[in-house]
C-alpha cells in the first residue's frame, strides 16, 4: 500500500516537477540524464571518496540527474518523516538546511510542518545554492541559500530547526564529528534537530556512534521503510538507471530541542 503525502506537499510536488523538467531537460535528453544518473549513483555507492571533494555534481548531466531524481526523492522522504513524527517549527523559527543541495529537505519540512517558516540553506556548491533558491521560489517556500562549510557555520540568531538530510555521510570524519557536537549543542539550546541518512551501513559506518550520542541527549532514532508516491519522471529514471525505489528506506535521528 502506498502511503499518501501531506496534501500541501503533494500539491507543491505537482507544481515543481513540470518546472524541473523544463529547466533541466531543455539541453539534455532523457537518455543522457539516465546515463548521468547511473554514474552519479555509482559515485554514491562505489566511489564515496569523491563525495567530500564535490566531484559528484561535476557536469551538467550529473547536476540534472541530481535535480530530477534525487531532489524529488529527498523531498518525498523528508516530508514523510516530518509528517510521521508530527514535527512542527516554533513560530518565528528558521529552518536551517545543512548541505542543502537543491533545497528539497528544507522545503519538505517547511511544507509538511504546517507553517510558513523560512529556510536558510548552506552548501559549499554555488550551483546548489542557486538551485535551492529556485526550488524554494517554485515550491512557494520563503528561503535563501549561502555558500559555506557546514562544519564551521555560524547559527542564525533566534529560534531555528536544523535538518541535515543525506549530508553527513558525505563529510570527512573531522568535520562530521564537529558537526555532531554542534548539533547536540543546538538541541541543548532549545533548537530542533533532524538528521536523515541512507539505511545502507556502508554509507553510514559512524551511525551507531551518533545514535548513542543522540540517545544520551534524549533523542529518538527511527528506521523507515515505506512505499511512497513518486513522480512519474522519477519512476522512469529509476528504471532507466537500474535502480529500485518502489520501497524507500532511510534512517533518522531527532532531537526535539
Amino acid at each position: 500500500m502506498i502511503s499518501a503525502l501531506d496534501p500541501r506537499v503533494q500539491a507543491a510536488l505537482d507544481r515543481w516537477m513540470p518546472a524541473l523538467e523544463a529547466r533541466h531537460l531543455r539541453d539534455l535528453t532523457f537518455q543522457e540524464v539516465g546515463r548521468a544518473l547511473r554514474a552519479l549513483s555509482s559515485c554514491y555507492v562505489e566511489r564515496r571518496q569523491r563525495l567530500a571533494s564535490g566531484h559528484a555534481l561535476e557536469g551538467s548531466g550529473k547536476r540534472a540527474a541530481f535535480a530530477l531524481f534525487y531532489a524529488p526523492l529527498h523531498l518525498v522522504v523528508t516530508a514523510h518523516i516530518v509528517s510521521a513524527l508530527a514535527l512542527r517549527v516554533k513560530p518565528g523559527a528558521t529552518i536551517v538546511d545543512l548541505g542543502c543541495g537543491s533545497g528539497a529537505a528544507g522545503a519538505a519540512w517547511a511544507l509538511a510542518g504546517g507553517g510558513d517558516s523560512p529556510v536558510l540553506g548552506i552548501d559549499r556548491s554555488s550551483w546548489a545554492t542557486h538551485e535551492a533558491e529556485w526550488t524554494w521560489h517554485t515550491l512557494g517556500v520563503r528561503g535563501r541559500a549561502v555558500r559555506g562549510d557546514v562544519g564551521r557555520l555560524r547559527w542564525p540568531r533566534g529560534p531555528h530547526a536544523v535538518v541535515a538530510a543525506f549530508t553527513v555521510n558525505e563529510l570527512p570524519p573531522s568535520t562530521r564529528n564537529a558537526l555532531r557536537d554542534r548539533l547536540l549543542d543546538a538541541a541543548a539550546g532549545g533548537h530542533a534537530v533532524l538528521v536523515i541518512e541512507p539505511l545502507a551501513g556502508s554509507a553510514t559506518p559512524w551511525w551507531l556512534e551518533w545514535q548513542q550520542s543522540f540517545a544520551a541527549a534524549g533523542g529518538e532514532e527511527r528506521t523507515w521503510r515505506a512505499a511512497l508516491p513518486l513522480p512519474d519522471l522519477v519512476k522512469r529514471l529509476d528504471h532507466a538507471a537500474g535502480l529500485d525505489h518502489r520501497e524507500i528506506t532511510a534512517r533518522s535521528l531527532h532531537l526535539a530541542g
